[in-house]
């Protein structure tokens, strides 16, 4: 590359003119067509770069510096849109189409500095452009609570007709096992001759609460009858009488009558 710059360098020599240059700073053009031509030139030169950075086989420095290029020869040619712009000419910038990335996608990039390529895949490039998934919203009160039914307590789990019998023999063979249990510790009891335990609570005969037996044997609760006087209307008038008079002696008689009553 370096022999056939030389031999282009010569031969523009012996045309008779040397080539010329694009200014450093966009300000120095004051030529309209003269800045349009060095902007066509920036493009072509964009475009061939981004066409080279597509090769991931480059390495990681050769695709950084493409990259680096790419992003300088964009922002020089963004100094040359303002220039026209100054100079009367068309705004490039707000007319011009955006810069596409081979999906069709605008190009990513990070406050101004874009990736092109295969740069976009470099290590700790990719983490850039990854976006974390978002939070799942936040369920209200309210949410919560449209699920709360009868269901929810347990109202109707009965309703199938499979958790009381479940129930059931669950109960008789815990009641089974505690009997054995009782029956056990009676034997157990039983060896070692210990004193049987006083009844507290001794049966009167005379209780006719006790239930008696009938003929087949089986316990017939007896009623109980209370006898107990009733007073009449004429006894309770007599009594309020009574008490109505104390009440009256004792706030409105003389010490002499409350004596005499006692």
């Amino acid at each position: 590359m370096t022999t056939l710059a030389r031999w282009r360098a010569a031969q523009v020599q012996e045309a008779g003119g040397q080539r010329e240059r694009r200014p450093y700073l966009a300000s120095e053009c004051t030529d309209l067509p003269q800045a349009e031509k060095w902007r066509l030139q920036i493009v072509r030169e964009i475009a061939k770069k981004v066409a080279q950075i597509q090769n991931a086989g480059l390495g990681e420095f050769r695709i950084r510096d493409l990259n680096d290029e790419i992003n300088k020869l964009m922002r020089e040619k963004r100094h040359w849109e303002v220039q026209i712009k100054s100079l009367g000419g068309p705004d490039h910038a707000r007319v011009g189409p955006k810069m596409l990335d081979q999906d069709g996608k605008e190009v990513p990039g990070n406050r101004g500095y874009k990736y092109f390529g295969a740069a976009k895949d470099l290590p700790g490039v990719r983490e850039l452009f990854e976006q974390e998934p978002p939070p799942p919203p936040r369920r209200t009160r309210a949410d919560l609570m449209r699920d709360v039914d009868a269901d929810y307590y347990g109202y109707r789990d009965d309703d199938d007709g499979l958790l009381m019998p479940l129930e059931q023999e669950a109960e008789k063979e815990a009641i089974a096992r505690a009997v054995d249990e009782w029956k056990r510790n009676k034997e157990e009891n039983k060896d070692q001759d210990l004193p049987e335990e006083e009844n507290i609570y001794p049966e009167d005969p005379d209780d006719k609460r006790i239930e008696e037996e009938d003929e087949n044997g089986e316990p017939v609760r007896q009623v109980v009858t209370s006898h107990v006087a009733v007073p009449s209307q004429k006894d309770i008038e007599e009594a309020l009488l009574r008490r109505k008079k104390q009440e009256l002696l004792e706030k409105y008689g003389c010490m002499d009558i409350k004596l005499e009553q006692s």
